[in-house]
C-alpha cells in the first residue's frame, strides 16, 4: 500500500512553533515512527507553504498512491483550489489538523477540506496521522 502524507504552510515549524499548541517534534523525527508502526506501506510525504505545488502534489499522488493523509494547515480556511483537487482525484483523502481548530479562533472553523475529504481527524496531534493511515489501510 502506497500512502502520500501531504502537510501545508508552517508545518515545516513543527517543533520550533507555539509548542504548546504543535507540540515540540518535528514531523521529520515523527515520520520514522509512522514508518516504524506501519512497516507494510510506502510513505511518500511533501510539504510546501505553497498553494499551488500543495495543489500539484494532491493530483499527481490522487492518481498514483491508494490514499492520501493530507493537513492543508491555514489553506483548509481559504483554498478552493485544494478542495476542488481533493474532488478531482480518485483516492481517498484524510484531512488532519494537530490542533482542534473548532476550539481555536472563529475563521479556523471554515474548512474548504472537509466536504470533499472521506473524513477528518482534530485535536489529535500527531496521533492524528496515525489514525488517519489505519483508516486507509482498513478501506484497502
Amino acid at each position: 500500500m502506497k500512502i502520500a502524507i501531504i502537510n501545508g504552510p508552517n508545518l515545516n515549524l513543527l517543533g520550533k512553533r507555539e509548542k504548546d499548541i504543535y507540540g515540540d517534534m518535528s514531523f521529520e523525527k515523527y515520520l520514522p515512527v509512522l514508518r516504524e508502526m506501519f512497516p507494510s506501506v510506502t510513505f511518500y510525504y511533501f510539504q510546501s507553504n505553497i498553494e499551488g505545488e500543495l495543489v500539484g502534489e494532491i493530483q499527481r499522488t490522487g492518481f498514483e498512491y491508494d490514499g492520501i493523509v493530507l493537513n492543508p494547515a491555514a489553506y483548509t480556511h481559504t483554498s478552493v483550489a485544494i478542495g476542488d483537487a481533493i474532488a478531482a482525484i480518485k483516492v481517498p483523502v484524510v484531512e488532519v489538523h494537530i490542533s482542534n481548530v473548532h476550539a481555536r479562533e472563529e475563521f479556523r472553523k471554515l474548512s474548504y477540506v472537509s466536504a470533499k475529504a472521506a473524513g477528518s481527524i482534530f485535536g489529535l496531534g500527531l496521533q492524528g496521522y496515525e489514525l488517519a493511515v489505519r483508516w486507509l489501510i482498513g478501506k484497502a
